[in-house]
């Protein structure tokens, strides 16, 4: 009974391990891919990052605005 006991935990392991190297296998194939879209893929975050910056900076510019008499 424990050989099989045995044998079960040694086939569910395996399992697990080729599963495992399969799903690392996956994530290692496009990385050369995405090494060339890289440059392509930071132009659109720095015009984000500009844009945000941008309306930030015009909200700090503008007046303040006075309180409404309810919240005060």
């Amino acid at each position: 009974m424990r050989v099989v006991g045995l044998l079960s935990l040694v086939l569910a392991l395996a399992v697990v391990g080729w599963l495992a190297r399969r799903q690392l296998a996956a994530h290692r194939a496009p990385a050369p891919a995405a090494a060339a879209a890289g440059a392509s893929a930071r132009q659109p975050s720095q015009a984000l990052q500009q844009q945000y910056q941008q309306a930030l900076e015009s909200a700090l510019q503008s007046p303040a605005r006075e309180l409404p008499v309810d919240a005060r």
